[in-house]
């Protein structure tokens, strides 16, 4: 089993969620609404300060990509380090917290110190079954190809990998590096994964998307993002069928691996191109009243997915992994996981 070890590579944006109960004259105090997602303005400075004084914070390791590699890890439970980790963090307190973090889910994490920019976070405000999130990338933005992924110790790395994950997210931050690892996967006929993300990144950061998908052997995504992509590609179609099929049959660099459209739908089957065919996938039941949070669900679904493509499995059982995992993080606040996975 301990050929497994760095079997994975992720790269992306790392941040520190902090998560703490507020009241309503915390929330109208920064102006954010019970519910909402919204990256940091400067009007949000003192948030960050003033959250981190009240009792009962918690610190979570997040960041899309990480919290899938992470998942990963815990589905497999052993060995240790199946996940290799790249990302730009800060020489502070909470990259100190984000490093222990990892170390505890036993991720191998290599990240790009620097300190031009403090770590990134991302302040869960939570009130009753509400959490406002507000993202500061911050460090996560810094990432530096030529700084880090480049270094020969970090690049052996990349190379012992068998299958390669990064969100869509990390387009917005390093290209470069993207396109490096991506061509190494191609050339060398591994596995390069990567995630639609959000409507926002097909939107405004379509010319790198498509500089890297001809390299994209596993395509993930939601059915928003889906249908985001799909017109900006032009497809002409909202059917999510015909848009996976068309994802799957955009140009492709190694033609010896069939690409995989994999996109999720909430409740709603998964459906993923197999071979020529495309399949819906039923997730698994769950109670609405079972459900405490969806967010990081779709992370915990890439991340259960991979942990069953590290081990070679079919594309049937990854997509069972998948929904297993995030069927789990549902159940719970925040990208969190109980101690051990209960999976046969």
């Amino acid at each position: 089993l301990t050929s497994l070890e760095n079997m994975l590579f992720g790269m992306g944006n790392p941040l520190l969620d902090i998560s703490a109960v507020v009241d309503k004259d915390f929330l109208d105090k920064f102006g954010l609404k019970p519910n909402d997602q919204i990256l940091a303005e400067d009007r949000h400075k003192a948030l960050f300060e003033e959250i981190v004084k009240r009792n009962k914070v918690e610190y979570h390791a997040g960041g899309s990509t990480q919290n899938s590699v992470k998942i990963a890890q815990w589905m497999l439970q052993k060995p240790h380090k199946v996940a290799t980790f790249f990302g730009c963090i800060g020489k502070d307190r909470f990259g100190e917290i984000l490093k222990k973090k990892a170390e505890e889910a036993h991720v191998d994490a290599h990240y790009y110190e620097q300190n031009e920019e403090p770590t990134g976070t991302c302040a869960a405000c939570i009130t009753g079954d509400n959490r406002s999130l507000v993202a500061n990338l911050a460090a996560a933005n810094c990432y530096k190809k030529e700084k880090h992924l480049d270094l020969d110790s970090n690049w052996e790395l990349v190379k012992k990998a068998k299958v390669y994950y990064i969100a869509g997210f990390f387009l917005t931050v390093s290209p470069e590096s993207i396109l490096k690892v991506a061509r190494h996967a191609s050339d060398k006929n591994k596995i390069f994964c990567m995630n639609l993300s959000a409507p926002f990144i097909s939107q405004f950061f379509k010319e790198p998307l498509m500089e890297v998908m001809p390299y994209v052997d596993i395509l993930f995504g939601n059915e928003t993002e889906a249908a985001t992509f799909a017109k900006e590609l032009g497809f002409e179609t909202d059917d999510i069928a015909e848009i996976a099929k068309k994802t799957q049959n955009l140009p492709k660099e190694n033609t010896k691996r069939q690409r995989v459209v994999v996109f999720t739908q909430g409740k709603d089957d998964t459906v993923a191109t197999v071979g020529d065919r495309v399949t819906m996938f039923p997730v698994l039941d769950i109670d609405q009243n079972d459900i405490v949070d969806t967010n990081g669900a779709g992370d915990a679904f890439v991340g259960g997915f991979l942990s069953a493509l590290v081990q070679e499995h079919a594309l049937e059982e990854c997509i069972r992994a998948g929904h297993y995992a995030a069927n789990v993080i549902i159940r719970r606040v925040g990208c969190t996981f109980p101690e051990k996975p209960d999976y046969h």
